[in-house]
């Protein structure tokens, strides 16, 4: 089953003074305003590709865990992860260098232990996981919560 989805980005003038503005087709969420500053200087309300990187790598992941925990037959009550992508200059080059995610659930009938394997999974099950795997990727925090 492959699904597609789209996103356009109206880019105006130089990298450094320019501006532009993003947009899903799905209408999800209102258009989003994006600049070279928002991606170096994280002035509100602008956004960065890179933030916008975190949310799928945090999304995803979310969903690859809950498949995970839920095939053990421990399905989630609920699960928060947190995605910390890092842009940084590589040969000359800006270039997403790491995304760290941090987990935490809530998971009746799951031990530390369970969670841990289950985590270690979706991270490696997760598209966007998959995506970046030239991009150093790591899962720093898995906390399960009574």
């Amino acid at each position: 089953m492959a699904a597609e989805s789209r996103a356009e980005c109206v880019w105006e003038g130089n990298l450094v003074n320019g501006h532009g503005t993003t947009r899903v087709a799905s209408g999800a969420f209102p258009p989003l305003a994006v600049s070279w500053t928002a991606r170096t200087e994280r002035p509100a309300p602008m956004t960065s590709p890179e933030e916008l990187l975190a949310a799928a790598h945090a999304s995803c992941y979310c969903m690859a865990l809950s498949h995970e925990l839920t095939q053990k037959g421990t399905p989630p009550t609920r699960l928060s992860a947190t995605a910390v992508v890092t842009i940084d200059r590589i040969d000359g080059q800006m270039t997403v260098t790491t995304s760290k995610l941090s987990i935490r659930g809530t998971v009746p009938g799951q031990n530390n232990d369970g969670f841990r394997e289950a985590a270690d999974a979706a991270a490696k099950g997760c598209p966007v996981s998959r995506a970046l795997a030239g991009v150093k990727t790591s899962l720093d925090v898995v906390t399960l919560e009574s």
